[in-house]
């Protein structure tokens, strides 16, 4: 048999290290705090604006359909980890109490730079 080849024929693969562009990127939690936010520089040079840490929240009202900024009390639950809500760490699906109500966030604040909510009742 030729190297590099299976008893049955079939080849055996090289293994290999993962490539630049299939790493994982950085893990970005965003606090309940002082607004802070950077931008980094992503493939294709294009910019992305990341939260860091937020104080205010962007809520839509379903009733009216108008959205209002409102501070963010505390985070009351988190359905994918119970333990971020106990850091008070902003995730999407997380209800968080804010001074117009208790409201659901809908974005990923740790992707898109900024919070957004619907209240909820």
């Amino acid at each position: 048999m030729k190297q590099g080849r299976k008893i049955t024929g079939g080849k055996y693969h090289a293994r290999r290290k993962r490539r630049l562009h299939e790493t994982d990127g950085q893990t970005r939690v965003v606090r309940l705090g002082k607004n802070k936010s950077k931008t980094l520089r992503i493939k294709g040079g294009s910019l992305k604006p990341v939260l860091l840490s937020a104080e205010y929240a962007n809520i839509i009202d379903k009733k009216t359909h108008k959205s209002r900024k409102a501070k963010i009390k505390n985070v009351l639950e988190t359905p994918s980890n119970r333990f971020l809500a106990r850091q008070n760490i902003l995730v999407k699906s997380a209800i968080i109490e804010t001074e117009l109500g208790k409201a659901r966030i809908t974005n990923r604040p740790s992707q898109e730079g900024s919070v957004e909510a619907i209240l909820i009742e």
